[in-house]
């Protein structure tokens, strides 16, 4: 009988672990798999040309194909009926695997050109990174 008893606690104990070690792994692979989003909206000059906007989004939307740090790029323009944008009109959302992908892209030579060919054109420039949930 203390056998059974001893064998009954052995067994809860070892089925206790393996719980916790799932426990772990599954915190483990939410942890990983968390993204790193990069949002930046820009408000442009009142001067700059739709060509010059048009050179300016499609040079953005052109730097997953150049930096390879970048899991997802998305863009579009407010379409909000709330009218709080602002005066941003357009948004893009650049998506990291980790913060090593950004320390990758900041610096990037492509993207340091882009900066350079966007910054005349704009009057006001909003930069927001979140992890997801």
């Amino acid at each position: 009988m203390k056998k059974t008893i001893a064998l009954t606690i052995l067994a809860g104990l070892v089925l206790a672990g393996v719980s916790a070690v799932n426990a772990d792994k599954k915190s483990s692979q939410k942890e990983s798999a968390k993204l790193l989003r990069h949002v930046v909206l820009f408000q442009f000059k009142k001067e700059t040309s739709k060509a010059n906007v048009k050179e300016i989004t499609s040079t953005f939307a052109a730097l997953p194909g150049k930096i390879d740090a970048i899991e997802d790029f998305e863009w579009g323009t407010d379409v909000s009926v709330e009218n709080k944008a602002a005066g941003f009109t357009h948004g893009f959302l650049v998506t990291f695997r980790d913060a090593k992908g950004r320390e990758e892209y900041l610096p990037h030579p492509a993207h340091q050109n882009f900066v350079k060919l966007v910054g005349p054109h704009v009057e006001n420039v909003l930069v927001f990174d979140y992890w997801t949930k």
